[in-house]
């Protein structure tokens, strides 16, 4: 009898997973490289934040491993699990996110996992909602005469921790553009901290939810009305808080603006 091992019974290579962003959500802003991987890949795992047309393109068999505020949801050891798995199976993985998955995606855990347990991976950019949310609603989060610098906060963090690590007197007094993603539900306490820390009543501040989806809704006000804003407008997750004088823009384009939803859902609050 040989001793040589059967290749019946060697274990298959592993197949590679691919941490794929989104984008905003419109399946047009998917990347071509996006794109290709989504229809080519052996299974596809994807969170709720992708967009309804991209999610609705998925094949019938793809993975919901999503989150919701308040919901049901898979944890991200769960997630993590479930990618070694497939892949050790030898198939290959489109992981897909909502936005870019490096930026507040939880991209940079699951590689690190994946590195970890001896799988490869890839990296497939995206367009972060932190920019594209603003920008189709006509606001440029850097300009000449308004920001020469923007910053990105997560408006959840992680619930394990005993208080914030956002230190928003520094934000307050670096200032330029402030972006806050996934911080409608905490907005009067964000807002309260840059008041306190000296940042102007009267600065604008803009709410774009669900930006790129149908849907697309916008409400404008100012650091200390914001929040009255949100409430009668019924802002809801997910949305982009824009903060800074380049929210003040859009009132000067949006005449000619052509990324203003137009479809019946869609519904703006200016105040």
């Amino acid at each position: 009898m040989s001793d040589a091992t059967s290749t019946t019974d060697a274990e298959p290579e592993p197949g590679t997973v691919y941490l794929i962003g989104s984008g905003p959500g419109d399946p047009d802003l998917l990347t071509v490289k996006a794109a290709r991987l989504l229809e080519t890949c052996d299974v596809v795992l994807h969170d709720k934040l992708p967009g309804p047309r991209i999610l609705d393109s998925l094949p019938e068999d793809a993975e919901d491993v999503g989150k919701r505020a308040g919901g049901e949801r898979t944890p991200q050891s769960a997630i993590n699990e479930r990618l070694v798995e497939l892949a050790r199976e030898g198939k290959s993985v489109a992981r897909l996110k909502g936005g870019d998955p490096f930026v507040f995606g939880r991209g940079g855990e699951e590689a690190e996992y994946l590195a970890e347990h001896g799988i490869p991976f890839e990296v497939v950019p995206a367009v972060t909602a932190a920019i594209a949310a603003p920008a189709v609603a006509g606001i440029p989060v850097t300009h000449r005469d308004h920001a020469s610098s923007v910053s990105f906060v997560t408006g959840h963090e992680d619930p394990t921790k005993d208080e914030s690590t956002v230190d928003w007197n520094a934000l307050a007094a670096t200032g330029g553009t402030i972006v806050v993603l996934m911080g409608v539900g905490r907005l009067p306490d964000y807002t309260t901290a840059l008041l306190e820390a000296g940042m102007a009543p009267e600065t604008p501040v803009t709410l774009i939810e669900r930006g790129t989806w149908p849907g697309q809704r916008v409400a404008t006000g100012s650091l200390e009305t914001i929040v009255d804003v949100r409430d009668e407008a019924g802002i809801e997750p997910p949305a982009v808080t824009v903060i800074g004088d380049v929210a003040g823009t859009r009132e000067s384009v949006l005449e000619f603006l052509q990324n203003e939803p137009t479809d019946a859902d869609s519904d703006e609050q200016e105040v």
